[in-house]
């Protein structure tokens, strides 16, 4: 399967030079990545972008990721001297754990402020993360009511908006930025399986078949006790193994490929399979 895709609308040209722009106004960046893919979600300019200023790795939707996975993904951001926080953003757990790490990361800046007599200011942080990976969920949260637009489909934060939360951090939100090309096809299939590209990008079904290929490979007991099938043979028998059991059948006793495919990867990104890693640090 060949994965060149092009995808650096205009609206992402000028979020980067927006963000570049603001930096000046935060004191500290919390970077919002998918802990099950931590490596193909971390836009791989953020470090020029961010440069010196504080900044934390959150690993949102980690109730989805692999446990120990996890914690290899912490131990490795902490060998690269970053702060790093496992995060449900709609359950709100480690909510608590961020906000101490955003005192513990700006303290030294607080410290300079109330040198000079300035007392509980504010700590201003700006959220980054790709489109799709739960920012305007997290902004949310914190802020205890709606403030940001969510949705489940790529790109819907527009705007920059200054955010007020319940605890100390002042947020402000800006759009999700993509790179101009993915240079790796597993960046491309990563993002694709957790719903960070948009599907009709990509033929669902070859992708479900990929999917099941890491699945085999890698967690072939969560297929066999959610899907009640023997995980053997090629990626398709495998598919066709599981719309037989789920009824993905037309007219003429065929397997539904388009609706099994659907259904495969729509229980991934739920949670419904299991917890499930799609990358390691050490790959």
């Amino acid at each position: 399967m060949s994965m060149n895709i092009n995808w650096y609308p205009g609206h992402m040209k000028k979020t980067r030079e927006s963000i570049e722009k603001n930096l000046s106004m935060v004191d500290l960046v919390l970077e919002l990545i998918d802990a099950r893919i931590p490596y193909s979600s971390q836009n791989p300019v953020i470090d020029s972008i961010v440069k010196n200023k504080p900044r934390i790795i959150i690993l949102n939707k980690s109730d989805l990721a692999d446990e120990m996975a996890n914690r290899m993904w912490q131990a490795y951001f902490r060998s690269k001297g970053l702060d790093s926080i496992l995060l449900d953003a709609l359950s709100g757990k480690g909510i608590k754990e961020l906000l101490h790490a955003s005192e513990r990361a700006t303290e030294d800046i607080r410290k300079s402020y109330e040198k000079r007599g300035v007392i509980n200011r504010p700590i201003r942080a700006m959220i980054l993360g790709i489109p799709n990976v739960g920012k305007s969920t997290l902004i949310n949260t914190l802020a205890g009511r709606k403030s940001a637009k969510t949705g489940n489909k790529p790109g819907v934060t527009k705007s920059n908006q200054w955010i007020k939360t319940q605890g100390r951090l002042q947020l402000l939100d800006t759009p999700g930025i993509l790179w101009p090309k993915f240079e790796e096809e597993r960046v491309g299939l990563n993002l694709a399986f957790t719903g960070a590209i948009k599907d009709e990008i990509l033929d669902i079904e070859t992708l479900a078949l990929k999917f099941i290929e890491f699945m085999k490979k890698s967690y072939p007991e969560l297929l066999e006790k959610r899907y009640k099938i023997v995980v053997e043979g090629s990626p398709l028998e495998t598919m066709e193994a599981i719309g037989r059991k789920r009824g993905c059948i037309i007219r003429g006793g065929e397997i539904d490929y388009t609706k099994v495919s659907n259904l495969i990867l729509d229980e991934f990104r739920k949670g419904v399979l299991g917890r499930i890693s799609l990358e390691l640090p050490e790959e």
